[in-house]
Formats: C-alpha cells, structure tokens, sequence
C-alpha cells in the first residue's frame, strides 16, 4: 500500500518545550494507527500538528500519495458547548462539505448527495431532521463522524473518539470505526483504551514522556515490553 503520512524525528511543545520527540513512524493506506501514552504525553498536539493546525518544534512531517490536508478529516473531542449545538443533523453533516464551497454560500446537488450517502452508511438518515442537542452522545458521535467524512474520505483523525459514552455505544463506535478502515478509510486515533486499540488497530504508536516509545504491528506490540507493561498497568 502507498505511504499517506509520514513523520520523521518530530518534536512537538509549548514556547519551545519539548512535550513530545523522537517521534517517528509512517501511516500507509488502509492502516487503522491507534496512539496510545499516558495523559500529558503528546498525543492530542501530534493531532493538531498532523493536521497542520499546529507546528512542530522539529522534524518533518509529510503527506505523500496525493494526501494533502484538505484530504483528512478530523473528529475532535467534545465540548459542553458542542453538546449543546442547535442545528438538524442534516445541516451538521452538509457542514463537513464547506471547505468544498470556497466562496459559494451554498451547496452543490453533489455535495448534498454526499451528506445524504454519508448519512445513510453511518445509519443515521432517520434522525436526519432532528436537533443535534437533543440525540443521545453515541448518535450525536456518528452525526460528527459523518461530518468528518464528508470533508475528508481518504483519512480519519479520531481524537478519543468514546470518551462519555456508554458502554454499548463506545462497542458501536469502535465497530463503526472499524467498518470504515475495512472499506479503505485510513485511520488514525488517539485512545486510552488499551484493549479496544489493541483489538481493532493494525499498527500502535505508544508514546511516553517527551519521547516515542514504540511504533509498529499491534502484534509486535504486544509482544513487546513496552505493551506488556502498559497492559499491566490499565488491568490494576
């Protein structure tokens, strides 16, 4: 498969201190990468700095195969004032096409067929009509998820993804996810679930304390003894 993203000796911080470095790994097509580091490690700014909303101290970060920043979506974490947003899930998703638009302050028919098919693989037509504040958190996550996609459907940055939702929808968000990887969307996404990161993702990057720790096949981590101890730990 072709090379997408590839980071080479990044170091990323604050006013130039360093919060994470060393980092170094390629993303492929059709990889799902999980980021996995304890709270505070980075994993959130190597996000922002992959998506170009933030620059690195150092290092190079580069998008080949025709990946350009226009071609990744993005799925951040919720806010309260997100949650409580007072727009249809229809103009939420179409939302995901306006860097599309430019200029032109409306949609195209094809963007709009776009939001529809978006809408309808992710399951979500049925609620299309009704207010994003009103839906439970794991509908209001498949509303963003489709919004993501409709800006981006080559590459999906997930930044914890689950996080405040139940147990059943944090499984459904997980299986969701992985339909999308299996149909040839890349994925990237930061999660502190070790167990869901370490079933469903083809390769993990751990990151620690201002340095990379690993990078490679979730297997290959696994067998390591950087995996077997952060396995350790989230079990006690």
């Amino acid at each position: 498969m072709a090379e997408q993203l590839i980071c080479k000796n990044v170091s990323l911080g604050y006013d130039g201190n360093v919060v994470a470095g060393e980092i170094d790994f390629t993303v492929s097509e059709g990889d799902y990468l999980c980021i996995l580091g304890e709270n505070g490690s980075g994993k959130s700014t190597l996000i922002k700095a992959l998506l170009g909303l933030k620059p690195q101290i150092s290092g190079e970060i580069i998008r080949t195969g025709g990946t350009g920043a226009g071609d990744i979506g993005y799925l951040p974490q919720q806010t309260v004032v997100q949650k409580d947003f007072p727009a249809s899930v229809r103009e939420i998703v179409r939302s995901g096409c306006l860097a599309k638009c430019g200029l032109r302050p409306f949609y195209r028919k094809q963007e709009k067929e776009l939001a529809e098919s978006t809408m309808k693989s992710l399951g979500i037509t049925d609620i299309a009509e009704r207010c994003y504040r009103e839906l439970s958190g794991g509908q209001q996550q498949r509303v963003l998820l489709a919004r993501a996609l409709c800006a981006a459907q080559k590459m999906l940055l997930l930044d914890e993804p689950v996080t405040g939702l139940d147990p059943k929808a944090q499984t459904d968000m997980y299986e969701l996810i992985s339909e999308l990887n299996r149909g040839g969307v890349t994925i990237i996404m930061v999660s502190h679930d070790f167990a869901a990161a370490t079933r469903y993702a083809s390769h993990i990057l751990h990151i620690g304390a201002h340095r990379q720790l690993f990078f490679g096949t979730t297997a290959d981590y696994l067998a390591s003894g950087v995996g077997s101890t952060f396995s350790e730990r989230t079990e006690q």
